[in-house]
């Protein structure tokens, strides 16, 4: 199947404005052969808000007026989506990415890790941990952004199934998560990795943009550049993620990092903070 990663500018704040570019970008990769489509973080709503008064005018619920629109291209063209937003959800307030497909909203993937930046300072935690969707033939998990600098975040979703792991991202250009981050999550977890970040200057950070899909080896598929708009996409094949053996030398040199695994040896990565001093 075609995979394809939007990396695209976003405008804080103007919401119809985004939207109409999504469903433009959305129409466009699923014309040109796309089942799965990833957008980046926020892509509806911006991300450099500085309170979260300022932001819940920019959120909408899931479902809603937006995931409706979206699902309306997904029906047309049988292709699925996963669109950064913001989302209110009663009184609180999350950093979610809505997954779409084309019989209609499959749920959502809520930011577990905030940082200290944008409307992190200010959203909500998370609280659905890590759910997998089947999307348009492939079995799918969603790290936004800061989570996929957690490697458990990615082995959760690999261990429930994951065959591609969508990270909807809004890199800042001192990052350097892109060069390295992306490609560990897929060897590690030998699933195929497609990255959606921003491009664009929103009030003074500048998005990084290189946008990336992965395969299992983590081979760089295809890779965007810094400034433009574009849409990426590569052909995968979502069963070589369940296949974890890996066969340099047969009978000599083989492994499977998900049948080598020892939980009963990880106890202080689920222990509470203060019982791992």
């Amino acid at each position: 199947m075609k995979v394809a990663a939007v990396q695209m500018d976003v405008k804080i704040g103007e919401k119809e404005r985004n939207l109409a570019r999504v469903l433009e970008f959305f129409g466009q990769a699923a014309s040109a052969g796309a089942k799965l489509v990833v957008f980046p973080e926020c892509a509806l709503s911006g991300y450099c808000f500085t309170s979260r008064a300022e932001a819940e005018p920019a959120a909408e619920t899931v479902p809603g007026a937006a995931t409706d629109k979206i699902f309306e291209v997904a029906r047309k063209t049988g292709a699925s989506a996963v669109v950064g937003l913001l989302e209110r959800a009663g009184a609180k307030l999350f950093n979610s990415a809505a997954v779409i497909g084309p019989g209609g909203l499959l749920g959502v993937h809520r930011k577990i890790h905030l940082l200290c930046l944008g409307i992190d300072r200010y959203d909500d935690p998370g609280d659905i941990p890590f759910p997998v969707f089947s999307a348009s033939g492939a079995k799918l998990g969603v790290n936004i952004c800061f989570d996929c600098s957690f490697p458990e975040s990615g082995r959760v979703v690999k261990l429930k199934g994951a065959q591609v792991l969508a990270i909807p991202t809004n890199w800042p250009a001192r990052s350097d998560t892109w060069q390295y981050v992306p490609k560990v999550r897929a060897i590690e977890n030998h699933l195929y990795v497609v990255a959606a970040d921003r491009v664009g200057v929103e009030r003074g950070v500048n998005f990084v943009g290189r946008s990336q899909i992965i395969n299992p080896n983590g081979d760089v598929l295809a890779e965007a550049g810094e400034t433009e708009e574009t849409i990426l996409s590569a052909e995968i094949e979502p069963a070589a993620s369940d296949d974890n053996r890996v066969v340099r030398i047969p009978g000599e040199y083989e492994f499977d990092r998900i049948a080598a695994r020892r939980p009963e040896t990880y106890g202080p990565i689920t222990a509470a903070p203060s019982a791992t001093k």
